[in-house]
């Protein structure tokens, strides 16, 4: 029989503790990359400034009549014709129901 010889080792306390030591630093990272990408999708307005973009198309080549007002997604989006010091120009607004956060474009020099 051949002699074996003795290896040395880490103990099963030091083995727990390293990987208890790897769960929480791993669940410390995923909270917080959870964190940044839920940040991140609620400030997201991609979506609405492209959709005011194709409605804006839309008014300048008279396929849209306003007064307008349309839900997309969790934004509701209104355009209307204001004025201010004789100025007149057509606003486009949209807000979000869930987070109130507010998208204004404006068109000038309307008649």
């Amino acid at each position: 029989m051949a002699l074996l010889k003795k290896i040395k080792a880490s103990t099963l306390m030091e083995t727990l503790v390293a990987t208890v030591l790897i769960v929480i630093i791993f669940m410390t990272s995923s909270m917080l990359l959870n964190n940044l990408l839920r940040q991140n999708v609620k400030q997201n307005i991609e979506a609405v400034e492209e959709r005011l973009n194709s409605l804006e198309y839309q008014y300048k080549n008279g396929i849209l009549k306003l007064p307008y007002h349309e839900d997309f997604e969790s934004w509701e989006i209104s355009i209307f014709k204001e004025e201010y010091n004789g100025v007149a120009f057509v606003a486009l607004e949209a807000e979000n129901a869930k987070t109130k956060k507010q998208v204004i474009n404006y068109i000038g020099n309307v008649n």
